[in-house]
């Protein structure tokens, strides 16, 4: 699968390093081209990162969403769109509203926003990651948790983005209960 990761902070280093262990074909987002980003893919700018890719992460600081939007919401036509940012502060953490306002024919998922990349680096045993996701981005979506090392947990079409989003300030105050240490992921037990 071809994705682009637009941006290339911890969260998208992290991601596009994994992704691209595990044989996609990954291309990094930025307003600063480069021959390498994290882990080995080449860095791009952002309207060609997007060229020809199947899925589009954005990890992008949460106030960079509406410019990145803006600018470029034509691109995601058809694409999964993962949105792995949270505007916090903001009435809603998550961009799915944005998204599809911005590309109407985007497939949208909400993932990889409630744990620290540490988590994605280096993910506990048995750790699940909540995700939200309509029927055409669900399989993608669950492939790259997988690919990450962490167990997919549907928790419902891309309307639930606001259900997964619940999870971030659980996961805040569990981190902070535990003296700060971020190496701490949610387990679904059957």
């Amino acid at each position: 699968m071809r994705i682009a990761v637009i941006g290339t902070g911890h969260i998208g280093g992290t991601l596009g390093t994994k992704w691209h262990q595990a044989g996609h074909d990954v291309v990094y987002g930025s307003r600063t081209e480069s021959v390498s980003g994290p882990g080995g893919p080449p860095v791009r700018s952002i309207a060609d990162a997007m060229v020809d890719a199947d899925a589009v992460l954005l990890a992008v600081p949460g106030k960079a969403v509406a410019e990145v939007l803006g600018v470029y919401g034509e691109s995601l036509a058809g694409k999964v769109v993962i949105d792995a940012a949270n505007r916090m502060g903001e009435a809603e953490a998550n961009s799915r509203a944005a998204v599809a306002t911005a590309a109407p024919t985007a497939h949208y998922a909400r993932a990889f926003n409630t744990y620290g990349w540490e988590n994605f680096a280096d993910p506990p045993a048995g750790a699940a990651l909540l995700f939200a996701a309509d029927a055409a981005a669900r399989p993608v979506a669950e492939d790259l948790i997988r690919a990450v090392g962490l167990e997919p947990a549907f928790v419902g079409g891309d309307s639930a983005a606001r259900t997964v989003d619940g999870a971030l300030p659980l996961w805040f105050s569990l981190v902070q209960q535990s003296g700060g240490n971020r190496r701490l992921a949610f387990a679904i037990v059957r």
